[in-house]
């Protein structure tokens, strides 16, 4: 017993060894006392938005170098109670070990994901938008079904989650909604969903129920400080006004408070009807068009690196990334990594970490630039 769990120990070193290169250890160590000294400054409030920026840093910077540390500290002691336990031939001790080497392996796993968290947008909240494909009602009652599926797992993951805008489709459904997640690696973890996801079932609506294929599109949107500094001329922009509207059509206010806002030279539309100000709505849906924006324009120079490096890109938006079969089997398979399970009804209740952990993972290994 005693030779498997030093093996699963100095796996665990290892592991954190490749975490310290990728997380740049010793650099994170070096700024964390450069933080430090910076709060300890008698001046440091006097400039409010920096003190708290500095803080947030702090806290995110003293978390990656404390959370390295302590496992390593746990990994080294368990090595020696391995000796201890071994001279006095004390098997008891030697169980405990095992039972506490595996969890310490199943730290050491969650801890190396979040070093594939390390793109430039990564730790950022996300705007996710869920828009309606081909398959009529259908289609639109699985777009309800998707929406519902990633606010159970933001509620899984502890996110804060505010609907900005949803439009209802007339028979069933939605056509399209927006969704605001505010937390910790939202985007990083959500950017893992960005593409079609289809169902096969046996349709509701079928008089004479039949299997039907139905879509619907998600994209992920960073939300980041940089939205500020992007520029839009107002004579770029088309606004249009309107009222809200909730299931089946009906008003949900008595004012023109919703409000649509079109980037003529892109293209690109942005709809917010959550608030209940049209100066409110306004000023949400001018966020949500500038990071629309920005993630465009880093689509590009992606897309521009791809082809100066020869690299054909795998996982365009509007791909097709995952199946969920309800009839005439239970399946959901992620096509991209191949990671399925039969669970579809834990899947739909939210349990995407999963497939998403498998992206990542699979990211890290063909893609240099998501280490």
């Amino acid at each position: 017993m005693n030779a498997e769990i030093n093996s699963r120990l100095h796996a665990i070193e290892s592991l954190l060894e490749r975490i310290r290169d990728a997380t740049c250890h010793d650099q994170q160590k070096a700024r964390l006392k450069v933080l430090e000294e910076q709060m300890s400054v008698a001046d440091f409030w006097d400039d409010r938005d920096h003190a708290e920026k500095t803080i947030a840093e702090l806290k995110r910077v003293k978390e990656s170098v404390q959370s390295i540390e302590d496992l390593a500290q746990l990994v080294e002691d368990s090595l020696a109670m391995v000796e201890l336990a071994v001279a006095d031939s004390d098997a008891e001790t030697l169980e405990e070990i095992e039972r506490d080497s595996i969890l310490l392996l199943e730290r050491a796993d969650q801890l190396e994901l979040k070093t594939l968290l390390r793109g430039k947008y990564d730790s950022a909240n996300a705007y996710l938008e869920i828009q309606a494909g081909a398959g009529g009602t259908d289609a639109c009652d699985w777009t309800l079904m998707v929406q519902r599926m990633f606010l159970r797992w933001a509620e899984q993951q502890g996110y804060r989650t505010t609907i900005i805008d949803e439009q209802f489709a007339e028979e069933a459904g939605l056509k399209s909604s927006t969704i605001h997640l505010l937390g910790d690696h939202a985007y990083g973890y959500l950017r893992a969903e960005s593409g079609v996801h289809r169902i096969v079932r046996i349709s509701p609506f079928d008089a004479q129920a039949r299997r039907q294929t139905a879509f619907a599109s998600v994209r992920v949107i960073p939300e980041t400080d940089v939205v500020d500094d992007v520029g839009i001329a107002e004579v770029d922009l088309r606004v249009d006004t309107y009222r809200a509207s909730g299931a089946g059509g009906q008003h949900v206010n008595t004012t023109d408070s919703a409000v649509r806002i079109t980037h003529i030279p892109s293209g690109i539309v942005v709809q917010c009807q959550n608030e209940r100000s049209q100066h409110a709505n306004r000023a949400q849906a001018m966020r949500v068009l500038k990071a629309r924006i920005l993630e465009a324009e880093e689509q590009k120079r992606r897309e521009e690196m791809n082809r100066i490096q020869g690299i054909k890109s795998e996982i365009a938006f509007g791909s097709q990334i995952r199946s969920y079969v309800l009839h005439p089997y239970k399946m959901v398979k992620d096509h991209r990594t191949d990671h399925e399970t039969s669970n579809t009804d834990a899947v739909l209740d939210g349990d995407l970490q999963p497939f998403i952990e498998s992206w990542l993972r699979q990211q890290s290994r063909t893609d240099p630039s998501a280490r």
